[in-house]
């Protein structure tokens, strides 16, 4: 019950303040503004409230658990200044007018350059839910960051005192990864397979860069996925899919290519010794 009472004061805090950010402070260059009107979430506070007391709590500190899942962190350390890391310094742009570039590769196309307005606005929609959600859930249960459990860790960004302090579990990058990967995967559904893959990594990204631990980042995966099941069966979504579908179709034919993608094949290659 005081679980229940917690997220659904959460949710509406959240609904109420507008805001659409990932995390409740992000450093710039990454720093996740809201539009000047913020977008309308696909699904309703309720829905929401029932996607986030499915979320397990973090695991306990000095648990058996908590010992793996920090020995794991730490074996990503060896990829700090890799490919690696600078793809995960790029997945943590969520700002949906430039976020689409993450899916550039596997459609073959420039998305940025000039962001299709109905894609913007599915992937603006749906991060509020994400943001809503995983912000929710971190308010239920407190973990540190690997940043804060051990200050000489290197985070692969710059990081200001609010976000080094902040929750850690679940991890709202994971949560908004899955849930983008999968709708783009409905736009494309020919590239489906490696749009799925690319919002899982934006996921994997966050461990390399040392701002969650690997069981939040499955935390937040398992929200994503979850958030989409209950976005695509709502009638407002299925109308922005349908417009982004054809747009999307339409930016692959115009022959624009990403110069980054080599470097992405590369550093999707690389995995912790």
């Amino acid at each position: 019950m005081r679980r229940g009472r917690l997220l659904a004061g959460a949710i509406t805090a959240a609904l109420l303040a507008g805001g659409c950010s990932v995390n409740a402070s992000f450093p710039a260059p990454s720093r996740v503004e809201a539009p000047a009107q913020t977008p309308q979430p696909y699904l309703a506070p309720d829905t929401l409230a029932s996607l986030v007391s499915a979320v397990p709590p973090p695991v306990t500190a000095g648990s058996s658990e908590a010992t793996a899942d920090q020995r794991e962190s730490l074996r990503w350390t060896g990829l700090e200044d890799s490919d690696r890391w600078r793809l995960a310094q790029t997945h943590a742009e969520v700002r949906p007018a430039l976020a689409v570039q993450h899916f550039d590769c596997p459609l073959n196309t420039r998305l940025a350059d000039d962001p299709p307005p109905a894609l913007v606005r599915l992937l603006g929609r749906s991060l509020r839910d994400a943001s809503v959600a995983s912000n929710a859930a971190k308010a239920v249960g407190f973990r540190a960051r690997p940043i804060a459990d051990d200050p000489a860790r290197r985070a692969c960004i710059r990081v200001d005192g609010d976000l080094r302090t902040s929750a850690s579990h679940p991890s709202g990058h994971a949560t908004v990864g899955a849930l983008w990967g999968r709708i783009m995967a409905e736009v494309a559904p020919d590239q489906a397979e490696a749009l799925i893959r690319i919002g899982d990594e934006i996921g994997v990204s966050r461990v390399v860069c040392a701002l969650h631990y690997p069981s939040d980042v499955a935390a937040g995966q398992a929200l994503g996925e979850a958030l989409f099941a209950a976005v695509r069966a709502t009638p407002d979504y299925q109308a922005d899919l349908a417009a982004a579908r054809v747009e999307v179709a339409q930016a692959r034919t115009f022959g624009r290519l990403n110069p980054g993608c080599a470097a992405e094949r590369i550093a999707l290659g690389q995995t912790p010794s």
